[in-house]
């Protein structure tokens, strides 16, 4: 069975977006520094329609990635376009016509809204029924390759402690941001415990990857519920 798989760009001091996000700066203040060691390199670029680029330690990383997924699933803040009902004109989200994925991608959102499909092969569909429906669309999609969960880890911490992560790949940059969106605050789930399976070191980053030991897996899903006072109910 395909993996799932966490990944994000994160500051020494834990924090995935700066503050103060926006439409005109989506990511935060200081967020675009998390992302300058990937925004650079030549594979990324190409991937972006963009010309030019580096090729270093982080090219192998993120080919590697690009090459075991098979679909995205990710919260509402990192599609864009607020909280609430979309409205009769929805926007259309951060990632313009032509989104960097190229890849189907499963929105988790409290709100229905027709599936969106973009240019260069980028498909958003919006998933009201929770993680799980989500994962489940995602797999399919993704025709036996790796899942992905991307953003700021609302989603990556309900999968944690829900027992389906199988790994979490941190792109550590050295920067302290101080503020914004941390990944692991004091609703994290407890009782996960992580085994380290590689280390890449490269220039602006240092990319960090984690099997997801699944010990006190009910524990921790109970422990995440009674934090966000999300507590299951019998379906």
């Amino acid at each position: 069975m395909s993996k799932l798989v966490y990944s994000v760009s994160i500051s020494l001091d834990g924090i995935v977006a700066g503050p103060d996000q926006s439409v005109a700066n989506p990511l935060g203040v200081g967020g675009l520094l998390l992302h300058e060691w990937m925004r650079e390199l030549a594979v990324w670029r190409k991937g972006a329609a963009q010309e030019g680029g580096l090729t270093n330690a982080s090219t192998a990383v993120l080919e590697r990635n690009k090459g075991k997924v098979g679909a995205i699933i990710m919260g509402r803040n990192m599609f864009g376009g607020g909280p609430g009902p979309w409205g009769d004109d929805p926007w259309n989200g951060w990632w313009g016509e032509n989104p960097p994925w190229h890849l189907p991608v499963f929105v988790l959102t409290h709100y229905s809204r027709t599936r969106l499909d973009c240019e260069g092969g980028t498909s958003f569909e919006f998933v009201t029924d929770g993680i799980e429906a989500a994962l489940k669309l995602a797999r399919a999609a993704a025709n036996a390759k790796d899942v992905l969960v991307s953003g700021g880890g609302t989603v990556a911490k309900q999968c944690l402690a829900a027992g389906l992560l199988d790994e979490i790949e941190l792109h550590l940059v050295p920067v302290i941001l101080g503020a914004g969106v941390r990944l692991f605050d004091d609703k994290a789930p407890a009782a996960a415990r992580m085994e380290q399976v590689d280390v890449v070191e490269a220039p602006g980053v240092t990319h960090i990857r984690y099997r997801v030991r699944r010990l006190a897996a009910a524990a921790a899903l109970l422990s995440y519920c009674r934090a966000t006072n999300s507590m299951p109910t019998a379906s």
